[in-house]
């Protein structure tokens, strides 16, 4: 999914998209906000990199962190509820995650954490291996899936 076929697609659907990020540092949004027309569907980017700004941006839990560590499917539900509750949006993603170098057995290089968010539904998190590629290869790789969350969600919608 393109972010053109994603503005498209949100458009049709009457959709507003929120991002929340980590590992990508606003990427998504970037990939979102080069496309011309793309203010009609995108509400607003959220480039929470410390636990700090997760907390002051996003309303996470510092609990929520200590006992889960910031890349958890609970620190990516907890961030993508903030984008949502925190936006205009009726959609949101989140990003969480190690874009290498270095990680540990604990949590590896190449792991990022997914939040989905929608207005009236439940949270959705999966977790992605994307392995030790490289920063520059796991951070696109976080972008591409994305996308694709959000497209495949928006698509499901009446």
């Amino acid at each position: 999914m393109t972010p053109t076929d994603l503005i498209t697609l949100a458009r049709l659907r009457g959709a507003m998209i929120a991002t929340a990020e980590s590992c990508t540092g606003g990427l998504i949004a970037g990939a979102i906000t080069d496309i011309p027309g793309s203010s009609d569907v995108f509400d607003r980017g959220f480039v929470t990199y410390s636990n700090a700004a997760k907390s002051d941006m996003l309303g996470v839990d510092p609990a929520t962190i200590e006992t889960f560590g910031a890349v958890s499917e609970e620190v990516a539900r907890a961030m993508v509820s903030g984008a949502l509750q925190r936006s205009d949006a009726t959609i949101a993603v989140s990003v969480t995650g190690i874009a290498g170098p270095g990680g540990s057995d604990h949590k590896p290089e190449g792991r990022v954490c997914f939040g989905l968010a929608q207005t009236g539904q439940d949270i959705h998190s999966q977790t992605i291996e994307f392995g030790a590629i490289g920063r520059l290869e796991v951070r696109q790789a976080t972008v591409k899936h994305a996308l694709s969350l959000l497209a495949d969600a928006i698509s499901q919608t009446a």
